[in-house]
């Protein structure tokens, strides 16, 4: 008899000073721009950090010598309020099309040039017991400086 586990989400919530459009530009189309090219998961040392935006589209890692590595795919895209990506990366940080946690991200224009963005990431129970309680925590010390990385540089574009 096999027992489903329950893992809980990782939930992160940003307020950036800028349009929602920007803000979504930032996170998608921008994503070499405050991704750290030292938080890679394929091949060293990274060029570029970049997703395809649309659905179906992937995020991908760009090695120096041009070999691609799939971190995620997009499955919902609705620009400028929410992105859903099956995130691809196992439990020892190595790329792998059958994991399948998730990443939601919703954006909530809270003004004209302000905005919430709210991150869950979960699913993890699809990784097994040990392997997704690993990538949860993981993830939940990860997201924090990761997502601060972003807010500052949304925010430095509207300077």
């Amino acid at each position: 008899m096999s027992e489903r586990v329950a893992i809980a989400p990782v939930r992160k919530t940003v307020h950036i000073k800028a349009p929602i459009e920007h803000a979504f530009e930032v996170f998608t189309s921008g994503l070499t721009r405050w991704w750290p090219h030292d938080h890679g998961v394929g091949k060293q040392p990274i060029a570029k950090v970049m997703m395809e935006p649309r659905l179906g589209g992937r995020w991908l890692e760009i090695s120096q010598d041009g070999t691609e590595t799939t971190v995620a795919t997009i499955t919902l895209w609705e620009p400028p309020h929410r992105l859903v990506l099956i995130w691809q990366i196992n439990a020892q940080w190595k790329p792998d099309l059958a994991m399948k946690s998730e990443v939601d991200v919703r954006f909530t224009a809270i003004g004209p040039q302000a905005t919430t963005v709210e991150l869950v990431h979960h699913k993890f129970e699809t990784m097994g017991a040990e392997a997704g309680a690993s990538m949860r925590n993981d993830v939940d010390r990860g997201w924090p400086g990761l997502l601060e990385k972003f807010v500052r540089e949304a925010e430095k574009q509207q300077s």
